[in-house]
């Protein structure tokens, strides 16, 4: 089991925290299973708003031009006609939903594989607390300069709701974003350079993680008796 050293946001370490193999410890990434909670993610983030207007809704009037025989010319029986400019598409987007069924058990394999390449690239950084006396953007971006954490940012906070305190001297910071840790997707992880946590956090969400690793054990080993 490997330890992870804890800092204070002032970047000298206040203590150290066990990482369980079940999360960190992957015999490989499973590449494709990221891609697959990625493409996931980003699908239904779409609006699908996209929309044309088909021979029902152009206007134009639906009047026959010319009657159907005896003019030498093509029948024809509107001028909405998609053949015609300006008529209708036909088979063109309309408004729908991009998302689709993705299996939780997916999204949790996904989020321990790039949990362990990021602490791999040395990526992944623990806190012991994301709170400052005062909440100021200029100590906050003080704060991560000091934690070598210069370029996109993702910091984790624990508990139900953020704490206002934290939002108030991050919220204003360029490429920082903030989520809680039973909100966090491995989207989140890839799209950052790097993951601060606080202690609370990453330990809530180990838990978290290695349940659903007992379980799957577990439906896998009543699979085989069976």
């Amino acid at each position: 089991m490997a330890n992870i050293d804890v800092l204070d946001l002032g970047g000298k370490k206040v203590g150290s925290m066990e990482l369980a193999d079940e999360v960190f410890a992957p015999s490989e990434v499973n590449e494709g299973l990221v891609w697959e909670a990625v493409k996931h993610y980003r699908a239904s983030l779409r609006q699908g708003t996209a929309a044309t207007k088909n021979r029902k809704l152009v206007s134009g009037a639906g009047k026959k031009l010319w009657k159907q025989k005896g003019t030498g010319r093509a029948r024809v029986g509107s001028i909405r006609s998609p053949l015609w400019r300006h008529g209708g598409t036909v088979h063109g987007p309309q408004p729908h939903s991009h998302d689709y069924a993705f299996p939780h058990k997916k999204v949790l394999g996904a989020l321990r594989a790039v949990l362990a390449a990021k602490l791999q690239d040395g990526k992944l950084t623990v806190v012991d607390t994301l709170e400052l006396k005062e909440p100021k953007a200029k100590l906050y971006r003080a704060a991560l300069n000091t934690l070598d954490a210069k370029r996109t940012v993702l910091l984790v906070e624990s508990g139900k709701e953020l704490s206002p305190s934290v939002v108030l001297g991050s919220r204003n910071l360029a490429n920082v974003e903030l989520v809680l840790n039973n909100e966090v997707h491995p989207y989140d992880l890839l799209k950052h350079d790097r993951a601060i946590f606080s202690r609370a956090a990453l330990e809530s969400l180990q838990e978290s993680l290695k349940k659903s690793v007992s379980k799957r054990k577990l439906a896998e080993k009543n699979a085989e008796v069976a």
